[in-house]
């Protein structure tokens, strides 16, 4: 019995709470605006603070993304663009380059077939300068008529004559050998000598008699003697002369006329054409 009435008084007291809680919220809310409930404000004052961080957290990690897929796209357009340039850059460095060489086989063709001459040009693959030999290789040879003991020349003068021919490349001797002589001829005086190789940049003019009249800057040409040399082509200019009265013939320095350490191509006369 007393069991009883101790669980009836503690269901009229839990009874009589929950009545007085739902007064008291309704009481709190009639208090507040209309639109809100006051547990939809404490829910919110109490979540907002991890909300607000939840969406900063996100908002920062996709703007971080973001940034990190452009400065891809970015560097991926950087690569495709500096590849982009270093291609330009060499079709331009081809261009002057096929440029360059146009107006060298222009100044080439144009100077020495204007002579009524038959050439080809060819361009210098190889070289053998050493103290002993002066040579020069180029991509022509008896596959477009090049032949030992043809001329070969700039549009400046003589460079040398072919020693050695196959069929796509031939060796040629400079007139800086040791081994190569041209016979000459002073253009102004007509007097006559053998230019003949050093081994170093300059030539000797030899068998000038020493009573010959002879000037630095005296233009010296081919005298069309010795079967090799046509006639009139130049060989070089006078740079040094020295006479001893015991010596019978002058010592006389010659500077080549064609500059044989910058050739990049050359011409070699096949033949003499028919002026008829």
């Amino acid at each position: 019995m007393p069991n009883r009435q101790t669980k009836s008084k503690h269901l009229l007291i839990t009874l009589s709470s929950i009545v007085l809680v739902s007064l008291l919220l309704v009481t709190i809310n009639i208090r507040h605006d209309k639109s809100s409930l006051f547990l939809e404000s404490v829910v919110v004052w109490f979540f907002s603070p991890v909300q607000s961080l939840l969406t900063n957290t996100v908002e920062t990690v996709s703007e971080t993304l973001n940034y990190y897929f452009f400065l891809v796209g970015v560097s991926r357009e950087n690569e495709r663009l500096l590849l982009e340039i270093d291609r330009l850059s060499q079709e331009k460095n081809e261009l002057l380059e096929k440029n360059k060489y146009l107006e060298r086989i222009e100044k080439l063709v144009g100077n020495i077939g204007k002579n009524q001459r038959t050439i080809i040009t060819a361009k210098i693959i190889g070289r053998d300068a050493t103290q002993w030999s002066k040579m020069v290789f180029i991509d022509k040879g008896t596959n477009h008529q090049v032949k030992e003991n043809l001329v070969v020349m700039t549009d400046a003068g003589i460079v040398g004559h072919v020693i050695h021919v196959s069929t796509k490349t031939s060796k040629v001797l400079l007139i800086t050998d040791s081994r190569s002589a041209v016979d000459s001829l002073f253009q102004e005086t007509r007097g006559t000598g053998v230019t003949v190789g050093t081994g170093q940049d300059a030539c000797k003019m030899k068998f000038v008699p020493i009573e010959a009249n002879v000037s630095i800057g005296d233009r010296i040409v081919s005298s069309g003697l010795g079967g090799i040399f046509p006639k009139g082509l130049m060989v070089g200019v006078v740079v040094d002369v020295v006479k001893k009265r015991q010596d019978l013939f002058q010592n006389i320095t010659v500077a080549p006329s064609a500059d044989l350490s910058q050739m990049e191509e050359v011409a070699v006369v096949l033949a003499e054409r028919d002026s008829s």
